[in-house]
């Protein structure tokens, strides 16, 4: 008897017109909808429905995607399936604000992602070639790349309007970086200090890594001299790590914020003062901003 009113219900609820079962994904999320196409034929048409992709898009996306360059977009708003221009929102970055940032969409909650690039930091001496210069890349996304010649003093600053991110949101921002593997050196002696806050508020600082090979060093790499004799090398294994992402860059985790959707603005930071080598060979993508429960790295 159970079983055949557990079938009942199964049966009302596949029954619903195709409107009404694309209202309810609505208030799901895009992993949801995509997993409901194997419950029946009616789901499989609900969750093609632009009533459910348009609710999964930011309310703002026509407006990022107009700070666009005019030819960098493939899909096109007007005859594209709401569906369409989510997943092209998801697994191409929009490259806006005169080149400088990227706008993409998170896959798995359809919250948004900005990525800083490096000329949209404050990177200090990045503008005296002795010490930065400025390359194009054929992995960044970027039409540019800051890449350290050498320096002593490291700092590098980000700032983002919290309009630009989803609200009711926590994210974590992360340093995007390569090593020119050829000729770096100077950062497996002290960690870096990051932090991630709003601006004049509260901030916490972590220590970090940014040597990616710490433990593995390359055969052509130029270690910093005295390495053994600095006491301060002992901290590096304790501080975040570098993790590699599925573009072939590292990504080193600043910090987390809520944003709690108000007009504040967040800052970024990463700096190393307090070691007397120099340093070389840091190649700088931008900040990546994305949702904590990303399950991706970009």
């Amino acid at each position: 008897m159970e079983e055949e009113e557990k079938g009942e219900e199964i049966s009302d609820f596949s029954s619903l017109p195709e409107g009404v079962v694309a209202k309810i994904l609505s208030f799901t999320t895009p992993s949801d909808a995509c997993r409901s196409s194997v419950v029946s034929t009616t789901f499989v048409a609900a969750a093609q429905s632009d009533i459910v992709w348009d609710s999964f898009l930011p309310t703002d996306w026509e407006i990022l995607i107009s700070r666009r360059k005019p030819s960098n977009l493939n899909f096109d708003p007007i005859s594209s399936s709401k569906k369409e221009i989510f997943f092209s929102l998801c697994d191409t970055p929009l490259i806006i604000d005169d080149g400088n940032k990227s706008f993409s969409l998170d896959k798995w909650s359809g919250k948004k992602c900005i990525m800083l690039g490096a000329r949209e930091l404050s990177i200090i001496w990045s503008d005296m070639p002795t010490y930065w210069t400025w390359e194009p890349h054929p992995e960044s996304r970027f039409a540019e790349v800051a890449v350290l010649l050498n320096v002593w003093w490291l700092e590098i600053k980000g700032k983002l309007s919290c309009k630009m991110l989803s609200p009711a949101t926590t994210y974590a921002a992360y340093f995007v970086f390569k090593m020119d593997e050829r000729r770096y050196y100077g950062f497996d002696i002290v960690a870096a200090d990051a932090a991630v806050a709003i601006v004049d508020g509260e901030c916490c600082s972590s220590r970090v890594c940014l040597d990616p090979f710490l433990d593995i060093a390359p055969p052509k790499r130029r270690r910093t001299p005295c390495l053994r004799r600095n006491p301060l090398g002992n901290s590096m294994s304790r501080a975040k790590q570098p993790q590699e992402r599925h573009d072939g860059w590292f990504e080193l985790e600043l910090g987390e914020l809520h944003n709690n959707g108000g007009d504040d603005e967040v800052e970024f930071f990463l700096k190393e003062v307090n070691c007397n080598y120099s340093k070389s060979g840091l190649i700088v993508q931008g900040i990546d901003i994305r949702p904590k429960i990303s399950r991706d790295l970009a």
